[in-house]
């Protein structure tokens, strides 16, 4: 199994945004604007969620792969880093996930 990490992944795409390469992926994306990565993001999630649908496991693997990739490019561009978002999961787990989503819903009113 590989080691290769999400921190890993957030410090390639953060080193491509700012490369010019215009044969990279991620420049042209955050190039694109936030809107653009928004509109990929939502793309892979509804193809991760056809390739589950169709139960097909090497499909959700690759769309997953996706949807990590474009998450991670849309959490840049918001300055948002991968460790505050395990830290917001890290303290949602303190509590059942049925008490945490009543707080969230009941902070949110």
């Amino acid at each position: 199994m590989t080691q290769f990490s999400l921190s890993q992944l957030e410090q390639i795409i953060a080193d491509r945004a700012v490369s010019g390469d215009p044969s990279s992926w991620t420049a042209k994306l955050v190039g694109g604007g936030i809107e653009k990565a928004a509109e990929k993001l939502g793309e892979e999630a509804v193809e991760t969620i056809i390739a589950a649908l169709a139960r097909d496991a090497d499909g959700v693997c690759a769309e997953a792969a996706d949807l990590l990739y474009h998450l991670l490019v849309v959490l840049h561009m918001k300055g948002v880093s991968v460790g505050e978002v395990m830290a917001e999961l890290e303290h949602r787990t303190s509590q059942s996930g049925i008490a945490e989503k009543t707080s969230r819903n009941t902070n949110n009113a």
